[in-house]
């Protein structure tokens, strides 16, 4: 089996990247946010990899890191989750922002990757609340202010930015974290304008 690849961007498709391991080319499938990450044609990049056996074929899966490799695998344990699937979630959840999802129970967020449905998420939700906990716990904090039903969770302005944050798109797990972590920065006396600024900028290098 193959846990890791290191070589060069051979070039890039769709769905998959060709890495140029001493002149051979290896196909491997990532997740649209791991190929947006990979460097350029040319140049050097390491991959954690998944060896998927079948009877048909042998298919590589690569990840920018273990926890990445590590959240593909388990997203695969639930019922209607395949490989396809798994690459979509993380394609717009990375390791920290999926944890913080399944933590908070926060459907919406995984129903965001394509081929999810509200079903589907639900599922996923539930039956890895426990074995995310592998993966680390949510922050108290980041729990309180993802609670958008209680009223008391948090500053004004915190409360303000995350729904400024996730007006512009963004999942409130990952809105959430985000501005926790500006008020850590910050203050609790912090501006929301300020901590929407401080915010994006935490976003940007996730």
């Amino acid at each position: 089996m193959i846990g890791k690849l290191k070589g060069l961007v051979d070039s890039f498709a769709e769905d998959h990247v060709i890495l140029d391991v001493h002149g051979v080319g290896y196909v491997v499938q990532c997740s649209s946010r791991t190929l947006q990450k990979l460097p350029r044609v040319g140049e050097a990049a390491t991959l954690a990899i998944e060896t998927q056996v079948r009877e048909d074929a042998i298919r590589l899966f690569g990840f920018l890191s273990d926890g990445e490799r590590d959240w593909f695998r388990l997203l695969q344990n639930v019922q209607g989750v395949g490989s396809k699937v798994a690459l979509a979630i993380l394609g717009v959840l990375p390791p920290t922002e999926l944890t913080a999802a399944i933590g908070l129970q926060d459907k919406v967020a995984v129903a965001r990757a394509p081929g999810v449905g509200p079903r589907l998420a639900a599922r996923i939700v539930a039956e890895l609340k426990d074995k995310a906990a592998v993966f680390g716990s949510v922050d108290p904090a980041t729990a309180a202010l993802a609670g958008d039903d209680m009223p008391d969770a948090g500053p004004d302005a915190a409360r303000d930015a995350i729904s400024a944050l996730v007006n512009l798109g963004y999942a409130r797990p990952q809105a959430a974290t985000a501005v926790a972590a500006s008020l850590k920065a910050l203050g609790e006396n912090a501006e929301a304008s300020a901590l929407i600024r401080r915010g994006l900028k935490e976003l940007a290098q996730t």
